[in-house]
C-alpha cells in the first residue's frame, strides 16, 4: 500500500493498548518501503511517545522513520510513519 492513514482511535482500542501496538504493526508492514502511513491513536493511553513510539523503534528499528505530525483538536495524536526503501 502507498501513503494511506490508519484510525487507532475507535472504541475498540480506547482500552487495548495491545491492540494499537498490533494494529500500528501490522500497518506499517502493509506500507510499502518508501511510503508512509499516518496512525491516528487516541489520548486516553497518554503521550505515544511513552509506549508506542519505543514499541515501534524495537519492532522496526532503523527500518522506520517516526515523526510526530500533531494533536488533534479531540486530544489524540498523530504520526507519520515512514517505510525505509532497502
Amino acid at each position: 500500500m502507498g501513503n494511506w492513514s490508519v484510525n487507532l482511535e475507535t472504541e475498540e482500542y480506547m482500552d487495548n493498548r495491545d491492540l494499537i501496538l498490533k494494529d500500528a504493526v501490522e500497518a506499517i508492514l502493509e506500507t510499502k518501503p518508501g511510503y508512509y502511513v499516518n496512525l491516528a491513536v487516541a489520548e486516553n493511553h497518554g503521550n505515544p511517545d511513552d509506549y508506542l513510539i519505543p514499541a515501534l523503534e524495537q519492532e522496526f528499528g532503523g527500518r522506520v522513520h517516526i515523526r510526530f505530525i500533531d494533536q488533534c483538536g479531540c486530544g489524540g495524536y498523530v504520526y507519520r510513519v515512514t517505510r525505509r526503501a532497502s
